[in-house]
């Protein structure tokens, strides 16, 4: 099995973070920043912002690389069943409306004060808690 190449997005608005709630695995339920597989040939900002508008309806704009993260998932062998390397970037927006749509259950612009009470992907949480300053109040 060969990894996948995948992108999120840690948008800003204000005080505000958009986050999806996941519909699909690794981490189902879980809320995180939107994002999703790099299509062949696609340069990465390319499919940050793609894949956010899709997930979203959000455009964004002052793409920056972030971080990188890997998510390898085993069966209870201890096989590998799926494993992603996501590319992070942040970017900001100005529009106000989010909603959910390709593989996002949910999609919503969240105040920090609500950040404590969400169940959070763990790359989420380290990111939110590293990269934003006000995450912490």
């Amino acid at each position: 099995m060969l990894p996948v190449l995948a992108v999120s997005v840690l948008v800003r608005r204000d005080d505000r973070v958009l986050l999806v709630r996941r519909a699909q695995p690794p981490f189902a339920d879980s809320w995180a920043f939107p994002g999703g597989k790099v299509l062949a040939g696609e340069a990465l900002a390319i499919a940050a912002t793609r894949e956010t508008r899709e997930e979203t309806g959000v455009a964004i704009r002052d793409l920056r690389q972030l971080d990188l993260v890997e998510i390898i998932e085993r069966d209870s062998d201890g096989m590998v069943s799926s494993h992603h390397v996501l590319v992070v970037f942040a970017a900001t927006a100005d529009e106000v409306a989010a909603a959910a749509g390709d593989d996002a259950a949910e999609a919503r612009w969240v105040a920090v004060e609500e950040l404590a009470g969400l169940a959070l992907t763990p790359d989420t949480r380290r990111l939110l808690t590293a990269h934003l300053p006000w995450s912490s109040r």
